[in-house]
């Protein structure tokens, strides 16, 4: 789902990361779409805001749909940038002109089409890869990319595939040095895994359990992770995306930003977010045709051979959106004004 703002002669663009399933989160196209327009819209419409940053909390009456209220509130940071003739990153604080580049493999039907697979991704020259795993395709494919690829920069994602319970099976991926493991427990948890992050030697990683601010620090205080995924989707948006990479650059937790299928639009808010200074670690800020061909951006984002991307420098968030290609894709339209 997008969500197009214009105001002041300006238009500007947010993209909802809901899919269509519920299962990553609670949320879906349908639900975001339902909140959307009965919900979050009167909040803001009508009203003057001076920073973008107050878009957040005048949507605090409705519960919950971070991925509906991020869609929104990212759109009203790329009018205001747009508006103030700046790029999105330098009204989000950013300090990299290039940010480094990872990539996500998914399970594959083999272990010879994952090396293969991941074989391809460090040709296309991205600094760290990420392999999903779950029990059965875990450690046998951590092993198999490892004997391939020694040296490249290895993370795997369970996306809480695996229980307490576990913890001497999953104590096996410390042989493989890898930068973590992500999310390896319940999509709710903190308490398990600051007792699993006291049994392995491999860094813990926490995306789906940190779904605001406050559980980022229940988090790190619990010595749950010591590392944190941030999606501003999650998390409701750019205002409490910032407010999250600064409580973990205060308390010494590297951040990266995970993806979500954005088309080139999501990416490129993506990729503003990312030139802050405590995304330390490549992130999954991948090539735009991975996932949509063509994409509803011209020209695409991609990967540079030093696996890095540049962050687009125009107005906002500099990318330009080709009105034909969104019209072509679009099977439902809604237009809410004051």
């Amino acid at each position: 789902m997008l969500v197009r703002l214009d105001g002041g002669g300006v238009t500007a663009w947010g993209e909802c990361v809901a899919g269509s399933d519920p299962y990553y989160g609670p949320e879906t196209v349908d639900t975001a779409w339902h909140v959307t327009e009965t919900f979050l819209a009167p909040l803001v419409l009508g009203i003057e805001f001076g920073h973008p940053r107050e878009v957040f909390p005048a949507l605090r009456r409705v519960r919950g749909h971070h991925m509906a209220k991020a869609a929104l509130e990212m759109a009203a940071w790329d009018l205001h940038a747009r508006q103030a003739g700046r790029p999105l990153a330098g009204v989000l604080g950013g300090t990299r002109t290039r940010v480094a580049a990872g990539v996500s493999v998914g399970i594959q039907d083999s272990l010879e089409q994952l090396v293969d697979r991941v074989g391809a991704e460090v040709a296309e020259g991205y600094q760290r890869v990420k392999i999903k795993v779950k029990p059965g395709w875990d450690l046998n494919a951590a092993a198999a990319v490892r004997q391939r690829f020694p040296d490249v920069p290895l993370m795997v994602d369970a996306n809480a595939a695996y229980r307490l319970d576990e913890a001497e099976h999953l104590a096996g991926f410390d042989r493989f040095g890898l930068m973590m493991i992500e999310q390896p427990l319940d999509h709710d948890d903190i308490r398990d895994h600051a007792a699993l992050q006291q049994r392995i030697a491999t860094p813990v990683c926490l995306d789906e359990s940190i779904q605001s601010v406050r559980l980022g620090r229940d988090a790190i205080d619990a010595g749950a992770c010591r590392v944190i995924n941030i999606k501003p989707g999650r998390v409701g948006g750019h205002g409490e995306s910032l407010r999250l990479h600064d409580l973990c650059a205060s308390r010494g937790v590297p951040v990266w930003h995970g993806g979500m299928l954005e088309s080139g639009i999501g990416r490129a808010h993506n990729l503003h977010l990312s030139s802050l200074p405590n995304f330390t670690l490549p992130g999954d800020v991948a090539a735009s045709r991975r996932y949509y061909e063509p994409d509803l951006i011209d020209p695409p984002i991609d990967v540079a051979p030093d696996g890095t991307i540049p962050v687009p420098q125009g107005l906002g968030i500099g990318v330009h959106v080709v009105d034909e290609r969104v019209e072509r894709a679009t099977i439902r339209r809604q237009e809410i004004r004051t």
